[in-house]
């Protein structure tokens, strides 16, 4: 199994997205990228820890490639609005890719200028070294899935293929 880890606003969509996806064996939403040991969801909403919400993927790259990952990312979230995804606003809902290997950094790196190209706006996705990752609340995982929801990125995805054309 392989590790993937991306931030594209809350992270419930994001989550739910990426569990639909064929070779996805799991996922566990958390946060990541912020200055504070073992974050609370409070502290992260609070804007003191510099965390995003985010999604650790775990795939299986014989059924699914980390390239495919990528381009589902780039389909689910606006990667054009800075710490921002339809009514959520602050860092903790910024669009970042954390790769754990040179191979994610490049396959990232190459994937972000392709979708640019399809974009008039200018992506703000970063694109950094994965550090740790802190698990979210129980409550939080798996959340549209226990409470028999949909996934709530499809009218966003609908706005984002219609607004940044």
């Amino acid at each position: 199994m392989s590790t993937a880890t991306f931030a594209a606003g809350c992270f419930w969509g994001i989550e739910s997205e990426f569990r639909g996806m064929d070779g996805v064996t799991d996922t566990t939403v958390g946060y990541t990228g912020g200055h504070v040991e073992n974050p609370t969801y409070r502290m992260v909403c609070g804007h003191r820890t510099g965390h995003a919400e985010a999604v650790r993927v775990e795939f299986d790259p014989d059924r699914v490639s980390y390239e495919q990952l990528l381009e589902l990312f780039w389909r689910i979230h606006k990667p054009t609005t800075r710490n921002r995804q339809g009514l959520n606003i602050g860092t903790q809902y910024r669009s970042a890719i954390f790769f754990h290997d040179d191979s994610q950094r490049s396959a990232a790196k190459l994937s972000k200028s392709k979708a640019q190209a399809r974009l008039r706006r200018k992506i703000v996705t970063e694109i950094v070294p994965a550090p740790e990752f802190y698990s979210a609340e129980e409550y939080h995982q798996r959340y549209q899935e226990k409470r028999g929801l949909g996934s709530c990125n499809a009218v966003l995805r609908a706005k984002v293929e219609n607004s940044s054309r």
